[in-house]
């Protein structure tokens, strides 16, 4: 189910404060279902703080938030948004098949699931390509891999939207490209929606849309291709750079 819009995740008026400070200023923008959606923005400028809001998790949020027909942080939401954080968030002193295990049994309980419980696991690990490591301690695997096993867990109870929270920092530009392979495999057989974060703008270019921030606000809502026309830029950082200029020079000329 989306909100009336046919949106995957709509948000009106998205206000944080912290303290004294806004972290984000009045987003208005909308996910489109079944697709990519990259959040893009330089690090401090609010792309984890909307992501905690999307998944129900931050505070002091005001104004209106929609994730798959209901407000953020419903109930009914608890199996059909997956989210990955920065920092792995799996089990080091446990196997992958482990890890898989425990949070499926956390996210469906009772002895009676546990059929539909292993189905999921190994459609998990199928999906990020772990099956031949889903015998080894999580502590031992690489870096790639171990984000694969926290995709891995997210992916558990087949969710409708997946967040990801800067996904590929940290990695080499193999391993980034093979993160970014993996997301579109998974958009494809699992028909869900992702929105992942980054601050490297070349990742833009992989995402069928995009959401561009600079200092808490949206400077952009739109397609890679849409972007680089109506700017005139080669790439979506050259967009993206136009376009906090043209901001810094209405900022300017309203003063």
């Amino acid at each position: 189910m989306m909100n009336s819009s046919g949106a995957a995740v709509q948000a009106r008026g998205l206000t944080v404060r912290r303290g004294d400070r806004t972290v984000l200023r009045g987003l208005d923008f909308a996910v489109p279902p079944g697709r990519i959606t990259g959040l893009l923005g330089p690090s401090g400028c609010g792309k984890s703080t909307l992501m905690r809001s999307v998944v129900g998790t931050q505070a002091q949020v005001t104004g209106t938030l929609d994730v798959l027909g209901h407000p953020a942080g419903h109930a009914t939401l608890r199996s059909r948004v997956g989210y990955v954080t920065q920092a792995p968030s799996v089990y080091t002193d446990l196997t992958v098949r482990q890890n898989l295990d425990y949070f499926a049994a956390v996210l469906d309980p009772g002895r009676a699931r546990r059929d539909a419980r292993e189905e999921s696991v190994a459609r998990a690990l199928a999906d990020v390509d772990l099956g031949s490591h889903a015998d080894a301690l999580a502590g031992r695997l690489s870096g790639g891999q171990l984000n694969r096993v926290s995709l891995a867990v997210a992916l558990l109870g087949s969710p409708e939207l997946l967040v990801l929270d800067e996904p590929t920092v940290g990695l080499d530009p193999v391993l980034r490209r093979d993160l970014w392979e993996l997301f579109h495999r998974i958009a494809g057989r699992r028909a869900a929606t992702i929105l992942v974060s980054s601050h490297v703008m070349d990742e833009a270019e992989r995402c069928h849309r995009l959401l561009l921030m600079r200092d808490g606000e949206i400077l952009a809502d739109d397609t890679p291709d849409a972007l680089r026309r109506r700017t005139d830029s080669e790439n979506v950082e050259q967009a993206f750079l136009h376009l906090v200029d043209e901001a810094n020079a209405l900022q300017e000329s309203a003063r």
